[in-house]
């Protein structure tokens, strides 16, 4: 099933496609897309009216697509997950999974726009699997039990300003946390229809270049294992989302002069199954 929100940005509505690909508004039906509706079996209630075919259809195609989750309680991120883009950064295989925390309040739509934070000039991209939770995880001890507290998934662009992450002492965090730098969506695509989220491939062209293509076949640390390691050191809680690293191909990585993005610059960012994003990049006001 494919959930995703609709509408101007503080108002969106829950809605769906149907079996025909429709959209379908789902907001006489739920309130909400965000971890109540997640923890109090939501997703099979939307499910059961989207199967009786009487929703209304939305029809204006000029509808903005909000992210698929509203209000995440927090994003955990893992860095440095696939070897390719360890390689490409100079760094050693992690010996354990790298864990660091995002600001909630940079989600946005897929297709809103990017802004430069001030002074940047390192602002740089990552095409992501996004692993939204769906039941409470802690101390969760087997694959099947951490696969089973997954709600479904989602492309996530998860955008990192370099300088701020790299040169200016402290954790990750200030460099991930710049307003924007997180689209995600168009879809939350629930679990039943990703069999494998090992076996997708994962692309990001900027202004028509191709600058990622990579598989989450080739991550260190697979979801399963991911949510199991992270709900050793805090309670993952529905509406939660995981951006589980990215591959090769972001600007950090490449030769100089590296193409950090400038306002003007389009992203478009997919994987298999999950939709895609469209990003236009502008500066902050």
């Amino acid at each position: 099933m494919k959930l995703l929100r609709v509408g101007a940005i503080g108002q969106e509505r829950p809605a769906a496609l149907d079996a025909q690909g429709r959209l379908v508004d789902l907001s006489g039906t739920v309130t909400e897309i965000d971890g109540p509706f997640l923890a109090d079996g939501g997703i099979e209630v939307a499910r059961a009216a989207v199967a009786a075919g009487e929703l209304p259809v939305l029809s204006d195609a000029t509808l903005r697509i909000g992210a698929p989750v509203a209000r995440p309680g927090k994003i955990v991120c893992v860095g440095l997950n696939y070897a390719d883009h360890a390689a490409e950064t100079g760094a050693e295989p992690p010996a354990e999974p790298i864990l660091f925390l995002k600001a909630p309040n940079t989600v946005i739509g897929p297709d809103d726009q990017v802004l430069i934070p001030r002074g940047s000039v390192k602002t740089d991209w990552e095409v992501e699997l996004a692993v939204v939770i769906g039941r409470t995880a802690r101390y969760v001890d087997s694959d099947v039990d951490a696969l089973a507290c997954v709600a479904g998934y989602a492309v996530s662009n998860d955008l990192s300003e370099r300088e701020f992450q790299l040169e200016r002492g402290g954790q990750w965090d200030k460099g991930k946390s710049c307003e924007t730098f997180n689209p995600v969506g168009p879809w939350l695509v629930t679990a039943d229809e990703i069999p494998d989220p090992q076996d997708l491939g994962l692309r990001l062209s900027v202004n028509g270049h191709r600058r990622q293509e990579g598989h989450t076949g080739n991550m260190f640390f697979g979801v399963a294992q991911v949510v199991r390691y992270v709900s050793r050191f805090m309670v993952l809680e529905p509406g939660d989302v995981i951006n589980t690293g990215t591959p090769a191909g972001v600007a950090l990585g490449l030769p100089e002069p590296k193409p950090y993005l400038r306002a003007g610059d389009v992203m478009e960012v997919e994987i298999d199954g999950l939709g895609a994003q469209r990003q236009t990049v502008g500066a902050a006001p």
